[in-house]
């Protein structure tokens, strides 16, 4: 994302950054039972450190099927969910994250269930209990006029509606504004989007368009991201838009919809899409998905981008390094998740990162002059306010030191190995946790084994030191 919250530096979603083996099964198995839990209950959160009740425990949900109707007029949402899912635990109760919509109905493997809010709590108690690894469908029925969460930052993410739709992004919180969801990045899903609109907007969502049917003055969109998702990456964004479609010479879907009055300044910016694209996969392997794009909305009380999966939402026209940055987290961040917010860095230093290299290899500054000029800061300025690699709180997470001087570690990373060495760890961590999640212990456990250094010492002042760092 950039922003400082978000945004793009212009603000970066929560980027106020101011420079210019597949693991895949085995995490998604057994990332949704926290440690924390023992007996028949799923838990009400997967023990994240900043988001204590993000996520669920005792089950994993392999398969969402959403489908959605929305009046941008009255604002008013249907919405069914079914969730396929897997027990990893005896479950007689478990839990959905689902805020604000009413509960029209619920149903376990078609039966109704006892059902009660707490909070962003919904409580499930089916008919009978679930057995360990018994797999399960959940059918959840709501309407309602869905609007934003406040972050800890005092930014909005969720659903948040615009003159001529809603502008749907969910970093950390907001997947739960408007659909029910196991909603941590330890628990990633297939989806399919069926999504009914007035004639006169589109609604977009992430994956590949399956077709779009015109009846009685609406329009259904059918969209699959087959791919392993994160809740927070999930989109159903709806306006007015010019669509523009294309498949690259790699075979990528590309589907962009613009907002008309943002189409003059993002045509330019757009159009480099896949020599982007073509430049990060060699930097840091195979572009993970089977589709690609932009949703550019006109939303100015936003403030930032956010990376969603396949197809980032832009607040305005992006810049080509917001471009750059929002593309680089479909390898980090997106297919390559977090296990914990603590661990933000590993999205947002990476994709800040890749500006600096875009800009070097592209006549910019070279990414030691960003770094220097960054480095120059006093010990005062708000870069060096909390270690990159341990924000303090959820407030903190899309704060300048996680994205700057997270970028700022890898570079004193790359300059300590070398360019050969730098550049194969980055290509061996998008690879190796294709489609799951890493950790900055597993990074740094990589960096070593590839480097043949010990690099404690070094990510561990950069990451983890308070203050300004030594000269490096």
């Amino acid at each position: 994302m950039t922003h400082p919250r978000r945004r793009a530096t212009t603000l970066l979603r929560r980027e106020t950054v101011a420079a210019t083996v597949p693991v895949a099964l085995a995490a998604l198995l057994t990332a949704a039972g926290p440690a924390t839990a023992a007996g028949p209950t799923g838990t009400a959160g997967v023990g994240d450190p900043y988001f204590p009740l993000a996520g669920n425990g005792g089950y994993h949900v392999t398969h969402y099927d959403l489908t959605l109707r929305y009046d941008p007029g009255t604002r008013h949402l249907d919405g069914k969910a079914v969730l396929t899912a897997r027990a990893t635990r005896r479950l007689t109760r478990f839990d959905l994250d689902f805020q604000g919509l009413k509960v029209t109905g619920l149903t376990v493997d078609h039966v109704k269930a006892a059902h009660k809010r707490a909070g962003q709590e919904l409580v499930v108690t089916p008919r009978r209990a679930l057995r360990k690894g018994e797999r399960f469908q959940v059918a959840v029925t709501y309407d309602g006029t869905p609007g934003p969460v406040t972050d800890p930052d005092g930014s909005l993410d969720g659903w948040i509606p615009t003159d001529d739709g809603a502008f749907v992004a969910g970093e950390p919180q907001g997947a739960m504004t408007w659909f029910p969801a196991n909603n941590h990045p330890r628990d990633k899903s297939s989806y399919d989007f069926t999504l009914t609109v007035p004639a006169d907007r589109a609604a977009v969502a992430n994956g590949v368009l399956l077709g779009k049917r015109t009846a009685n003055g609406r329009t259904t969109f059918r969209w699959r991201q087959s791919e392993p998702m994160a809740a927070y990456l999930a989109t159903a964004t709806v306006g007015k838009f010019q669509v523009e479609q294309y498949t690259t010479r790699d075979g990528i879907k590309v589907y962009d919809a613009v907002d008309p009055r943002e189409a003059t300044a993002a045509a330019p910016v757009l159009r480099q899409l896949p020599s982007v694209l073509d430049w990060e996969s060699g930097l840091f392997g195979p572009y993970p998905f089977r589709a690609a794009g932009a949703i550019v909305d006109h939303a100015p009380d936003v403030g930032y981008a956010l990376e969603t999966q396949t197809r980032p939402v832009y607040d305005q026209a992006p810049s080509l390094s917001t471009l750059v940055h929002e593309s680089a987290h479909q390898w980090f961040g997106d297919s390559v998740s977090l296990t914990s917010w603590k661990d933000i860095w590993l999205n947002e230093g990476f994709a800040t990162y890749a500006e600096w290299l875009y800009a070097e290899q592209h006549g910019g500054a070279s990414a030691q002059k960003t770094f220097d000029a960054l480095y120059a800061r006093p010990a005062t300025d708000g870069l060096w306010a909390f270690p990159p690699g341990d924000p303090g709180s959820g407030a903190n997470i899309f704060g300048t030191p996680v994205y700057a001087r997270g970028a700022m570690t890898l570079h004193v990373l790359r300059t300590t190995v070398g360019d050969r060495a730098f550049f194969r760890i980055l290509r061996a961590w998008a690879a190796g946790h294709r489609y799951g999640h890493g950790t900055t212990a597993q990074f740094e456990r990589l960096a070593e084994r590839e480097s043949g250094r010990d690099l404690g010492a070094l990510l561990r002042t950069w990451l983890y030191g308070r203050g300004k760092p030594g000269t490096p």
